[in-house]
């Protein structure tokens, strides 16, 4: 999440009531999760196990709690509490703001888009051209639709990133700023979930096409001419790189990279980074081949414990 304009680093520390260590003056223009962070950004992190991860990231300011040795180029906003205090900065930057009831009249709608009855439609949503949006879908604030979109009854675009933090009297929320992109000829199905990112973009890639009954976590990208079939689950933070096919019911864990030209066979478990155009299959999933190899040994068992009883 990029800020509207330009801060400084105690303009920062005094909306979180934080420290800081390094120049007043010290330029801040976002904040964002650590696999997408770039210069200007805000990093949070909590635990020692991450201080090294976030301190040698691309951010250039990290919100921690621990005072530490500030790297060359870089500040520090000390908390007692970095998650809480990042949710501060995200509504204030990003506030929730109700939707009117005439909310689509409001929206940038692009030439010969076709919004069904009962489309909602929230603040700042961009469509672009030739799409068609049919009724019961839901579209959340800051979404962005290409050109020559399809998305059927019942999909909803921009739902809350599933990120909690365990506390001794529950469960905290991290609050999410981030939006959903569709790229120009996506197709969605029914009853499809895309949650936004909780600081950056959840995005879908041009030509890709989704069935119906599919899940994609926060901050998961998309590429180009994919196909994902009915009831897949994908995680938060997947890459899914251009002309993947994923088959039903496959599961993807978070932060994973599955490569281009891969085929997920159904209900596959996908617990790691897969290989360029490869096949895999099984829970947890393997090259294909190798599974079915594994499969054949398997079925000989009984003659050869029949052979070694004898």
């Amino acid at each position: 999440m990029k800020f509207p304009q330009e801060h400084t680093l105690k303009q920062i520390a005094t909306i979180i009531s934080s420290e800081f260590v390094g120049d007043p003056n010290f330029p801040v223009t976002g904040m964002n999760e650590i696999h997408v962070v770039t210069p200007g950004d805000i990093v949070f992190v909590d635990h020692p196990k991450y201080y090294d991860k976030a301190l040698s990231s691309a951010a250039t300011v990290i919100l921690i709690n621990k005072e530490v040795e500030c790297p060359e180029g870089k500040a520090l906003l000390i908390s007692d509490d970095p998650f809480r205090d990042f949710n501060k900065l995200t509504d204030y930057f990003k506030p929730f703001k109700k939707a009117e009831i005439s909310q689509s009249a409001s929206a940038e709608i692009g030439g010969n888009t076709i919004i069904q009855p009962n489309v909602f439609i929230g603040n700042n949503v961009k469509i672009g051209d030739n799409c068609l949006i049919h009724s019961n879908v839901s579209i959340y604030d800051n979404t962005v639709i290409g050109n020559n979109v399809t998305i059927h009854s019942g999909t909803v675009l921009g739902a809350d990133a599933f990120y909690y933090k365990k506390r001794p009297t529950g469960y905290d929320k991290l609050i999410s700023g981030g939006r959903v992109i569709i790229k120009d000829h996506v197709d969605i199905g029914a009853n499809c979930t895309i949650d936004k990112g909780v600081s950056g973009d959840t995005t879908i890639g041009k030509g890709t096409k989704l069935d119906n009954l599919i899940q994609v976590g926060h901050d998961t990208v998309i590429g180009e001419n994919c196909l994902i079939a009915s009831q897949t689950g994908i995680a938060g933070a997947v890459i899914i790189e251009d002309d993947v096919t994923v088959w039903g019911q496959v599961g993807m864990r978070s932060g994973i990279i599955v490569r281009k030209g891969g085929v997920m066979m159904g209900q596959a478990g996908i617990t790691k980074s897969t290989e360029e155009n490869k096949i895999y299959s099984g829970n947890p999933a393997m090259e294909s081949r190798a599974k079915l190899k594994e499969l054949a040994l398997l079925r000989q068992l009984p003659k050869l414990m029949d052979k070694i009883k004898g």
